[in-house]
């Protein structure tokens, strides 16, 4: 008898490739019906349902019932983090279902990874934050340094806040299409919201691509790096 959790039933609930791909769309971060989840695995709706009420049983996925719709999302980031590791994994093995087209240069542009942001500009943010010595490894793990707490206070994210919340401060995500590190956790959550709601980011409507002008993202690096520029224009701390 072996210890420990049994991997095999979760690793066979995510390995049918219905579910599978049902798990890739729901990647962007927006909450999705079953009908709508069912176009992407490529079933029919009442099949649809018995892989999304397996996915909920398996602690995957969770769903809401709003109005006449039940919408499903991922159960957490835990969750997207697996996927993104096994999309990783599979890259680099070469199991790539479509040729390269535009779609994949946006894909490796900025695109969602569950809540936060992926794709080169997101390693680049990353990168930056740890050459300025916002961030640092142990090990392992990424953590916030002192430093680093008064860089994110002052460009207006509420780092105290997020430490209040039970998911990581900080974790990393090896970017498939990069083969470097992005930012994840609440941190990483945090970060892309930002983005957001100052409108340097907008979600491309049912797909994981984030579109990102060339003018915003001079924005997004002057606000990341707090640049004396932004600094100026904003008067001292910014706010989300």
């Amino acid at each position: 008898m072996k210890d420990g959790p049994d991997i095999s039933k979760t690793a066979a609930m995510m390995g049918d490739p219905a579910r599978a791909n049902m798990l890739m769309a729901l990647m962007s971060g927006m909450s999705l019906t079953s009908n709508e989840l069912a176009r992407e695995a490529g079933v029919t709706p009442s099949t649809a349902s018995g892989h999304l009420s397996q996915l909920g049983a398996s602690g995957l996925v969770i769903s809401r019932k709003q109005g006449r719709c039940r919408y499903f999302k991922l159960a957490n980031d835990d969750v997207a983090h697996a996927v993104e590791a096994l999309v990783t994994i599979a890259a680099r093995a070469g199991h790539l279902r479509t040729r390269p087209g535009p779609k994949n240069d946006a894909m490796r542009e900025a695109r969602t990874c569950y809540d936060h942001l992926a794709g080169r500009v997101a390693v680049e943010l990353f990168e930056h934050w740890h050459s300025i010595g916002v961030l640092q490894w142990h090990g392992k793990e990424v953590r916030v340094t002192p430093s680093g707490r008064d860089h994110i206070t002052f460009i207006g994210i509420d780092i105290g806040q997020l430490e209040c919340q039970r998911r990581p401060l900080c974790r990393t995500c090896i970017d498939w299409s990069e083969r470097r590190n992005h930012l994840g956790g609440a941190l990483g959550a945090a970060a892309f919201s930002a983005m957001i709601n100052r409108g340097w980011a907008t979600r491309d409507a049912g797909a994981r691509t984030v579109r990102i002008s060339p003018q915003a993202e001079r924005k997004l690096v002057a606000w990341y790096s707090g640049s004396p520029a932004h600094r100026r224009r904003h008067g001292g701390h910014t706010k989300t």
